[in-house]
This record gives structure tokens, C-alpha cells and sequence, in this order.
């Protein structure tokens, strides 16, 4: 297939604002691509090449590419950089850069998906001596090659900014809507294996067929069972009549796969975690008795005295990539265990939650306080459970999770007769920083205020502006310093000393009170909120919604 192809849907994507018809548009599209070059071309419309749950990244800066548009236009550096200054995009710089060459030369060479996607995964694995060489030949050898409009797009991917708004959900519709399958099995075929592209091919070559055949694969990452929010207790005990209450932790949710001698750690977030933590890993190897499994469960931060810790520090082992041995030492984890997925040549998905346990409880050799079946209790009435309750809190806990021990597991989303969470009101919302104010005096160079999004539906409007929470010195909590480092590069529109920001980190936040206010767009105001800790096992997708928020507003009502 022709990159053109390509180029001229994104810009047909570009030009709507409707769901529905960038679904239609990329419905078209996948249609008429071959089987062959199909993967690519759904990853691609996507703005990546990897699947989502890979940690591989092209990993391309900004100042290579200026270096790779020099030396396929010959342009000066530093007329490109006057150009990107003017444009505010290296794709919008690239095209008008190529589309003064092309009136100069008579060359006209094709580019195709091929040729983009081999040379963009080519970039992704360079590395070591001459590797930045490497890199600006492949780059430039696709501008070389590239159309005006091919050009603005082939750097938007590199520099993984496509911005032609086509999440998810609209590759999940038009794969439903190309090749005339059910989208709930288009949906639960990535809940289970997380890469549109495999399941957009095999929509195409084997139908509903071949989709309902793509499970959970040892070694890959996939959406974990999700609990929803509830007021209290009392919800539980009306919604399950076989019931089992767990402690919810504070820490990290964690799915461990097995394959004889191998592990893998892998994150809610789909994240791949192995390397920073040898010490799980070894307990795996140690304590689990299945040659083969997949097994759901909760690591915590521990104290010297072995008491739990903020997530927030725990977190600092996730992005630790050296000196692993020694933050093993200085935070211990502690690996509570609470379900099973797949074990020796058996997916358990779908056996209730009590048969689930038994093989769990088989499965694993605990050891108190280290690596141990979660802790739980199967109350007989209410004040046994409230209980059970205020011992997690006590314990420093974040609540309970209810469970029915008669659903199956259902990867990715929270249903209902499933789990739910319950923590104390008023609880604390997960929120996106969409922009902020610059600081001035001692806060000069980081921020003033931050303001704070909900999600509602595929937009994230504002619901309140943080000044409080952040540390301004190095000592304890997450430093303005820290914040502003990585907010910087997702700067995407500045006014004056006010700032936009790419909707890509989440934050928890507490509140006094959430109150109704028509100065913000989502129509809900959160008073006096305060910074409590990054979110960086989850992402913007998970956000709190429009709806949570109504709910939490109209409980905190009936309590006056």
C-alpha cells in the first residue's frame, strides 16, 4: 500500500470532529487493505508501531529530526528552526520544507506503509556507537522519498504526535464495522490481548470465528479485572449474596505470568516491570508451585517495621533503572495474591471466584508478611464486615474490596455482580492535569496553579485549579521542581503566562467539598483540593468521569 493512502486518510480524520465518521473513515480504509500489510497499517492510524503493552519506543528527539529534514531538503539548521518557531509543528515544517524541493526537482519516488513501518522499528533499535548516524539516514531516506503531506505525517509518528483523534474506541468500531463482527467480541478480544493490529487482521481473515479464539497469552500484558466504586458497605451486602470482603491496598496491582523458570511482571497499566524488581521475581520462582500460570494480585511498600507505605514511593522502584538491588533494600514489597487466570494448560476465567481460590490457595506457598494469599473475610452480617472494615483502615489500608464469589474474571472492565470498592468518603479523585499558570517569585520556573480535568466521554474538562500539596523543597512528597520536569514537553499551547497541557498525567486529589460552579466547563467545582500523589500505574483513560463526580456530589448532599 501506498504511505499516501495513509497520509490522505489522516487528513480526512483530520478534518471531522465526529466519532462516528472517523470511524467510517478508517472502517473504509482497513477494508481495502491487503491482509498482509493490514497490522501495520492499523497500528499505524494509531500513531504507533509497537502495541500498546510494549515498552519499546521509537524514542526519536526533536533535534535529530531537524538534523534528518536538513539533510533531506537541504535546509540549513537553523532555517528550520526559524521554520518550526513560525509553525509550532516539525510535520507542518516538513511539509512546507519538502514542497519547496519538490518544485525544484522532477524526482517522484513512492513511499509505501511498508517502507515507513520497517524504518520506523529500524530507528527503534538503534543504539550504541554510530546509532544517531543510523537514525537520521533512515529518517531522511523517508523524506527523501515522501510527498509534502507524506512528510508532515511520517514526523508527527516519529515524534509520536500524530494528534488525528483516533483512540480505541473508533479503531475498535471500524474493526467492527469493516469486517461485520460484534463489537463486544472486537472489545474482548483486546481486553484479552491488547494489539488492534493482530485483532484488525483477524477480523479480516477468520471473522467472529477467529476472534473469539484470542486469549491471554503467557508473557504478554492484558486489561486486569477492574471494582466499582460504592458508598459502603451496605451496597455490598445488597448486591452479593455470596460474599467476600479483601483488604484493598495501597500499592501497586501487579500480574505475574510464569513459564517454568521465566517471569514476568506487568502492571495494570500494561507497563512491563521485571527488571525493577528482581526480588518478586525471585519469589515467584520460589513460592509458586504451577510450571505455567498467570496469577492477579497487589505488591505493597513496606517500613522497616513492616508496615505499608504511600503508593507514591513505592512508585519510585517502577522508574528505577539502576542501582535495582539497592532500592530492593531500602523498600521491601510485600506480594499479596487474590486470583489466578491461567494455570498448567487451564484458563480459570470463567469459574466462579470460590473455585478461582481453591487453585490459587494450591498454586501458592505462602510466606506471612512477604508473599501471601491477600487477606479476607466471608462476613456472616454487617458489624462483622464493618470490622473487618475499620481493621484495614487501622492498618493503614485504603479500604475493602467486595467480591462475588460466584462471578467469573473479566478482563478490563468493571462488571456488575463483579467487585467493588469501598473506601471513606470523602474519597479522593484520580484527575488530569490540563493546565496551569507559570509561578513567579520562588515558584519561577514551575507553577502557581495547576488545573485539574474530569473525563467526559473522549474530552477532559476542567473541575478545578491545585496551588496546594506540592512541595517546593526536596524532602518528602512529589517537588514542583519534579512536576514541572515532566509537564514541560506536554506543553501544547501557551497564552501569556497560562499554559495547555496534553491531557497524559494523572493525579490524586483531596477535597473538601465538590460544589456545582459555571466557572468550569464540566460544571463542578472541587474546593480547596490538594495534591496527594502521582498516578503513574494508571493513565488519563482512567480518570474519574463526569458521572463519578455527579454521584459524589449528590451523596455528600444527602449527608447536610
Amino acid at each position: 500500500m501506498q504511505y499516501r493512502t495513509l497520509a490522505e486518510t489522516y487528513e480526512e480524520l483530520n478534518a471531522t470532529m465526529s466519532k462516528l465518521a472517523k470511524a467510517e473513515i478508517v472502517a473504509k480504509l482497513l477494508k481495502k487493505t491487503p491482509s498482509d500489510e493490514i497490522e501495520k497499517v492499523t497500528l499505524l492510524l494509531s500513531g504507533r508501531i509497537f502495541p500498546e503493552w510494549s515498552d519499546q519506543k521509537i524514542g526519536v528527539a526533536e533535534k535529530l529530526v531537524i538534523k534528518a529534514i536538513a539533510k533531506a531538503t537541504g535546509s540549513s539548521v537553523d532555517n528550520i528552526v526559524k521554520e518550526f518557531k513560525k509553525t509550532g509543528d516539525l510535520g507542518f515544517t516538513a511539509e512546507n520544507l519538502i514542497e519547496k524541493k519538490k518544485q525544484l526537482t522532477l524526482d517522484q519516488l513512492d513511499l509505501t506503509v511498508k517502507l515507513v513501518f520497517e524504518n520506523l522499528t529500524n530507528l527503534a533499535q538503534q543504539e550504541g556507537s554510530g546509532s544517531q548516524e543510523k537514525k537520521l539516514d533512515l529518517i531522511s531516506e523517508l523524506l527523501s522519498a515522501a510527498e509534502p503531506l507524506e512528510a508532515r505525517y511520517v514526523i508527527r509518528t516519529i515524534l509520536e504526535q500524530l494528534r488525528v483523534g483516533v483512540a480505541k474506541g473508533i479503531i475498535r468500531d471500524a474493526i467492527a464495522q469493516a469486517f461485520e463482527v460484534d463489537k463486544k467480541i472486537v472489545e474482548s478480544a483486546w481486553q484479552s490481548t491488547p494489539n488492534y493490529g493482530l485483532i484488525a487482521k483477524t477480523a479480516k481473515t477468520d471473522g467472529e470465528k477467529g476472534l473469539k479464539k484470542i486469549g491471554v497469552v503467557i508473557g504478554e500484558p492484558f486489561q486486569v479485572a477492574l471494582a466499582e466504586k460504592v458508598p459502603d458497605l451496605k451496597d455490598a451486602f445488597e448486591k452479593f449474596s455470596n460474599l467476600l470482603l479483601e483488604y484493598k491496598y495501597d500499592g501497586m496491582r501487579i500480574l505475574i505470568h510464569k513459564k517454568g523458570d521465566k517471569v514476568w511482571l506487568f502492571t495494570r497499566n500494561l507497563e512491563d516491570i521485571t527488571k525493577q524488581f528482581p526480588d518478586i521475581v525471585e519469589l515467584v520462582r520460589k513460592n509458586i508451585k504451577a510450571d505455567k500460570c498467570i496469577i492477579d494480585g497487589e505488591a505493597v511498600g513496606l517500613t522497616e517495621k513492616g508496615k505499608p507505605i504511600p503508593f507514591q514511593k513505592l512508585s519510585t522502584r517502577i522508574k528505577r533503572k539502576y542501582d535495582i538491588e539497592k532500592q530492593s533494600a531500602e523498600i521491601p514489597v510485600q506480594v499479596n495474591l487474590f486470583d489466578v487466570i491461567y494455570a498448567d494448560g487451564k484458563f480459570t476465567t470463567e469459574l466462579p471466584l470460590h473455585e478461582r481460590k481453591k487453585i490459587l490457595a494450591k498454586l501458592v506457598t505462602s510466606h506471612k508478611g512477604k508473599f501471601q494469599i491477600a487477606k479476607g473475610l466471608i462476613p456472616k452480617d454487617l458489624a462483622e464486615a464493618q470490622k473487618f472494615y475499620d481493621e484495614a483502615l487501622k492498618m493503614g489500608h485504603e479500604g475493602l474490596i467486595a467480591k462475588n464469589l460466584d462471578a467469573v474474571y473479566v478482563p478490563g472492565r468493571k462488571v456488575a455482580g463483579g467487585w467493588l470498592k469501598i473506601k471513606p468518603t470523602m474519597e479522593n479523585l484520580d484527575l488530569v492535569i490540563i493546565g496551569g499558570v507559570w509561578g513567579t517569585g520562588k515558584r519561577a520556573g514551575t507553577f502557581g496553579s495547576l488545573i485539574l480535568g474530569l473525563r467526559n466521554k473522549h474530552l477532559f474538562q476542567a473541575c478545578g485549579k491545585l496551588g496546594t500539596g506540592l512541595k517546593e523543597k526536596e524532602g518528602s512528597g512529589v517537588t514542583l521542581q519534579h512536576l514541572a520536569k515532566i509537564l514541560k514537553p506536554l506543553v501544547i499551547e501557551e497564552n501569556n503566562n497560562e499554559i495547555k497541557f496534553k491531557p497524559e498525567i494523572l493525579i490524586e486529589v483531596a477535597y473538601e467539598e465538590i460544589q456545582k460552579s459555571p466557572q468550569y466547563e464540566s460544571g463542578f467545582a472541587l474546593r480547596f483540593p490538594r495534591f496527594i500523589r502521582l498516578r503513574e500505574d494508571k493513565s488519563a483513560k482512567d480518570a474519574d468521569d463526569i458521572n463519578r463526580i455527579n454521584v459524589l456530589y449528590k451523596q455528600q448532599k444527602g449527608k447536610r
